[in-house]
């Protein structure tokens, strides 16, 4: 158990037998009156998200998550599916549960699955990842002073703004949780 009032953004709590993801968290201490906490709240397995208010001296229920490291092999109808390095046992994460995560899924990818009752709720990529861009406008000679971007299209179906010198086939390193372009690879 956790007080309300040490709860902070990306802690994970349990509410009702689901996990939650704790978005955000306001510590809120009024002039007159209790203080209080409200927070922000993402269901890990169905994506919701509500908000919720505790007193300061109420308790929530950490959640109680396995951390597995896993491979990423491949996408089976609306399923990633992912190999345990331990045990070699094979499972699948649907899309719905990584709807962000999976435009940064290559095949062979080390990531960590989290698992709640034995269910995947979610998974836990590289801070970066390197992909192939494999379509944008060509750039034009000269545009490289601008500091301007343009979309790409990578490897895996993530489409991310690049600088205007980045070309078809160039590969580019991307942060995995802002979805941004860090710098070309070499």
């Amino acid at each position: 158990m956790i007080a309300a009032g040490d709860i902070r953004p990306n802690m994970k709590v349990e509410l009702d037998g689901d996990p939650y993801l704790v978005v955000n968290a306001d510590h809120v201490k009024p002039g007159k009156g209790q203080a209080f906490s409200r927070f922000r709240l993402k269901n890990l397995r169905t994506g919701a998200v509500i908000e919720k208010t505790y007193k300061v001296g109420e308790k929530l229920k950490k959640a109680d998550f396995v951390v597995r490291k896993m491979q990423y092999l491949y996408s089976q109808d609306d399923n990633a599916v992912f190999m345990d390095l331990e045990t070699y046992d094979q499972i699948e994460v649907p899309f719905s549960v990584i709807e962000n995560e999976r435009y940064f899924l290559q095949e062979n990818l080390e990531v960590k699955v989290l698992l709640f009752k034995g269910s995947p709720v979610g998974v836990d990529l590289p801070a970066a990842v390197e992909l192939i861009v494999v379509e944008t406008e060509p750039g034009v000679k000269g545009d490289t002073a601008s500091g301007g971007t343009k979309p790409a299209k990578l490897e895996t179906g993530a489409v991310v703004q690049v600088p205007f010198f980045i070309n078809e086939g160039d590969k580019v390193k991307v942060d995995t949780r802002k979805g941004e372009y860090l710098e070309r690879v070499k």
